[in-house]
């Protein structure tokens, strides 16, 4: 148990991680438009996800939906960048990842504090766990860092006219999201790390086995 504190740390760190990335993917504002039109976007401000594009609007432009209009992207859809496929695609192997690293080290956790002293029950799945958690933090990296580029160059995105939103923005900055998902990174690396960093105490009950 004494030599296992780092990587009770790295199951704390990758859960607040894992969680962190479950929640950049449903946070609508990846990229935040602002637009000087404000005839259906109201408030002059359109929201981009990497599943849908929101925005607030007092006129009617969709059943149901009187303020906050959202239409959600298509697999389909030509006009969709590159960086937001790339992003629905690797966050979600990032959480699938995430949840592999997280099961790993609740099996080695387990086996330590319940006194399992056979290094393949513990050693193994610590360092399985990192490897996990290292790759999901990299395919959380790669979506941000590219969308985060995209927000820095105002690149634009062609939306079909049912979209009711321009094909460029005035200007744009970066959503709640794109900060979400750095922390997760961080806090996915570093728990990949502490995993990684585990070394099966050589005591002289292990040396006899």
């Amino acid at each position: 148990v004494s030599a296992s504190h780092l990587q009770l740390a790295a199951f704390v760190l990758g859960t607040v991680g894992w969680i962190l990335c479950t929640v950049s993917m449903g946070i609508v504002e990846w990229r935040v438009w602002h637009v000087d039109n404000t005839t259906i976007i109201s408030s002059g401000i359109a929201w981009v996800g990497i599943w849908k594009v929101c925005f607030i609007s007092y006129l009617h432009v969709s059943p149901g939906y009187r303020e906050q209009f959202c239409h959600k992207f298509s697999g389909y859809d030509s006009f969709i960048p590159h960086e937001i496929y790339a992003a629905q695609g690797l966050l979600l192997v990032a959480m699938f990842m995430g949840l592999l690293g997280l099961a790993a080290t609740i099996f080695a956790l387990r086996n330590v504090y319940m006194g399992i002293t056979h290094k393949t029950l513990i050693a193994p799945f610590f360092l399985v766990g990192g490897v996990f958690y290292i790759f999901a933090g990299l395919c959380v990296l790669i979506p941000v860092s590219w969308n985060f580029y995209s927000v820095t160059h105002n690149q634009s995105i062609a939306f079909p006219p049912s979209y009711y939103m321009p094909s460029s923005p005035a200007a744009q900055e970066a959503g709640a999201a794109i900060p979400v998902g750095i922390v997760a990174v961080i806090l996915l690396l570093l728990s990949g790390t502490f995993s990684l960093s585990y070394r099966f105490p050589m005591t002289a009950n292990t040396l006899t086995k």
